[in-house]
């Protein structure tokens, strides 16, 4: 396994740190598995694509562009909402 050198605010490497020791994790340890929890773009357009098919198999769910667009819109608004309390 080759070693990355990254290059991060002092702050950020602090918090990251705090974070994994917190979890009984090295720093190094800690980013690695992020790195494989996280998703890549592409993988999550894959599994909303998924969840679309699953949805409009299941229940006959299949939203317009326009329909996703307002949704999105309206849950964009909802977390300003919460954000702001």
């Amino acid at each position: 396994m080759s070693d990355a050198n990254v290059r991060i605010p002092e702050e950020a490497k602090d918090r990251l740190a705090a974070i994994a020791a917190a979890e009984g994790l090295s720093l190094r340890a800690y980013l690695a598995r992020l790195a494989e929890t996280l998703l890549t773009p592409q993988e999550r357009a894959e599994r909303a694509e998924q969840a679309r098919a699953a949805l409009e198999a299941w229940n006959g769910y299949a939203p317009s562009t326009a329909e996703e667009h307002d949704l999105d819109s309206e849950l964009d608004r909802r977390l300003a909402e919460v954000k702001s309390r």
